[in-house]
């Protein structure tokens, strides 16, 4: 599900107001960080992350791993946030551009 510019650039201003729902802390990522980014996309499709490893390249392999495991995409990364996004398969509520 590659995503293009235009379209993480549509995501990327619909996520700006949106708060972290699913932190990440010192124990890393753990099945629950991934049972509850599994949930929370399924129930919101566009989700920001706040990961809090303390080195820049640690936090880019975590989130690069969450999204491998959520089966997502990670549209943004700003220092500790990341945005992740995963099309529901019936009944979308994001409409994405061509």
């Amino acid at each position: 599900m590659p995503l293009s510019e235009k379209q993480k650039k549509h995501l990327r201003r619909l996520a700006h107001s949106l708060q972290p729902i699913v932190m990440l802390g010192n124990a890393g990522l753990t099945d629950a960080v991934a049972n509850e980014l599994e949930r929370a996309l399924s129930d919101h499709e566009l989700v920001k992350v706040s990961a809090r490893v303390s080195d820049r390249d640690g936090r880019n392999e975590v989130l690069a791993a969450l999204a491998t495991r959520t089966t997502s995409e990670l549209v943004q990364r700003v220092g500790h946030v990341g945005v992740f996004y995963r099309p529901r398969k019936a009944l979308s509520k994001i409409i994405l551009p061509d």
